[in-house]
């Protein structure tokens, strides 16, 4: 017979499961004495990045990874403010941020920065928690500095 007999027999037995590990004592499942720091969300960059205590390059890597939440319309796509010098497309660092200019009941759509910057359409800025106590503007140039930036760390 090929394989293996599926009913334990003499010699074959099931062995019952380990015992689970008790955490802090190393094992599956064990916490880490020191766990790692988690990176600062993307409103403490946001933060920290328009009182200068971060760097432009530390703020875009927090930024790449983080999600934006996206005020929508009833169609796919960013809904855009052109009552400014060039059209912006308004970004929130939270929900909460999204609902304070949104209103309750508005409709968003969530994703990265990184993505963000990968489907924003030329010729178009961004801003972060328009309403928000650290609003940020970035213009047409910032978004493609930003993108030339993520290109260069990715593709070297």
């Amino acid at each position: 017979m090929y394989g293996y007999d599926q009913n334990p027999g003499a010699g074959q037995q099931y062995a019952a499961p380990p015992p689970p590990q008790q955490q802090g004592h190393g094992g599956y499942g064990a916490q880490p004495l020191y766990p790692e720091p988690s990176p600062p969300s993307l409103a403490d960059a946001v933060r920290a990045f328009t009182t200068g205590s971060m760097s432009a390059e530390d703020f875009q890597q927090i930024f790449s990874t983080s999600k934006v939440y996206c005020p929508r319309g009833e169609g796919p796509g960013f809904l855009a403010l052109h009552n400014t010098q060039q059209p912006v497309i308004p970004m929130f660092t939270s929900l909460k941020e999204l609902r304070g200019y949104a209103g309750k009941e508005s409709k968003y759509f969530v994703i990265t920065g990184a993505e963000m910057l990968d489907l924003l359409p030329t010729g178009y800025g961004f801003v972060l928690d328009m309403e928000g106590e650290h609003r940020m503007v970035f213009d047409a140039k910032a978004v493609d500095q930003m993108v030339d930036f993520a290109m260069r760390r990715m593709y070297g």
